[in-house]
């Protein structure tokens, strides 16, 4: 994170650390940014003060500019592993337990839609590229980010990517284009990076009509937020859906919310996963299957704390067996 040319963070184990490197000035950081953009086809200047681009190895990099950054030229740079992180280490770094790995592993072979909700930098698009992993390797998956950060290692995946207008202010290609065209490829499973606008209402549609088994992202605070959140995000489709109709198509459209959030110590964890039961009045009624329980500070100022099951069996357990998927009812049992 360039803050100018006077100040350069990086993030290490989830926190931010103030290096002691700088640019020269203002110029110098505009002569690295046009080094890292000119090769991506984008350009920034006056006109265009901000850019959001990829990189060739996936890395995601956001710059801005006077006289929209009053503190001069800004560079943002998101680096992902080379080697994406599987379940295993996952558990390993106590983002979730084994129990809900196994939960989670089932749920995604038995096609249930899934939401993995959360803030930003709360490792969302991490955990989606590991229940994506789960999918198993026959089905034909198509993928629509903004930008491709999803590292599926199946054989039969198709990645699609959102553009930008040109400097004429044309050829852009929305993710709601990219939704709606994935419809008419004949993917088994559809695994949108971030629903962040109207095509909410064109995934809620998908999961309704045959395409089981989605899974995206979405930013908010809580799974009770993450339900509001989506029917805002339907209401940016200008499709003009009394709430009622909209709550209703939610509550039969998504079975489970992750809920992903990085702590203050810097660490990542699942604190909620909720099952979407149904309509009771105008309300969606969720129901917690696993919680992080929060259980002290340690003396490094690492948060203590651990993953517990609600003691309570979710209604899709029937579908679950249908499908195949056999898990115990002692993985539900309160501990």
């Amino acid at each position: 994170m360039v803050n100018g040319p006077d100040q350069i963070f990086v993030e290490r184990s989830g926190t931010l650390h103030l290096t002691n490197r700088r640019f020269v000035d203002d110029g110098h950081v505009m002569r690295i940014i046009e080094k890292i953009i000119a090769p991506l086809g984008r350009r920034l200047d006056e006109s265009t003060p901000m850019v959001d681009a990829r990189l060739p190895d996936g890395s995601r990099v956001n710059a801005i500019i006077p006289p929209i950054s009053i503190i001069g030229p800004c560079l943002t740079i998101r680096k992902f592993a080379a080697d994406p992180l599987t379940a295993d280490d996952l558990v390993s770094f106590g983002t979730f337990s084994e129990t809900m790995r196994v939960f989670l592993e089932g749920c995604v072979k038995a096609r249930m839609n899934i939401i993995v909700s959360g803030g930003t930098g709360s490792g969302k698009t991490t955990t989606l590229n590991v229940l994506s992993s789960m999918i198993p390797s026959d089905e034909r998956i198509v993928t629509v980010e903004d930008a491709a950060e999803l590292q599926l290692r199946q054989e039969h995946v198709i990645t699609l990517e959102s553009r930008p207008p040109n400097l004429e202010g044309k050829g852009e290609v929305t993710i709601r284009d990219l939704v709606r065209n994935c419809l008419r490829m004949r993917p088994d499973r559809i695994v949108v990076g971030e629903c962040r606008g109207g095509e909410a209402l064109d995934m809620l549609q998908a999961m309704n009509t045959g395409h089981d088994g989605s899974l995206t992202t979405v930013h908010s605070n809580s799974p009770r937020d993450t339900m509001a959140r989506i029917e805002t995000l339907v209401m940016m489709a200008n499709a003009n859906l009394p709430s009622r109709a909209i709550r209703e198509q939610i509550s039969s459209a998504v079975d489970l919310v992750i809920h992903q959030e990085r702590l203050r110590d810097g660490s990542r964890r699942l604190e909620y996963v909720t099952e979407v039961q149904r309509m009771e009045g105008d309300a969606i009624v969720l129901q917690d299957l696993f919680v992080y329980k929060r259980e002290g500070i340690s003396p490094d100022g690492k948060i203590i704390g651990r993953h517990v099951a609600c003691g309570v069996r979710p209604l899709f357990m029937e579908r679950l067996e249908s499908e195949g998927v056999s898990l115990g009812w002692e993985i539900f049992e309160q501990t």
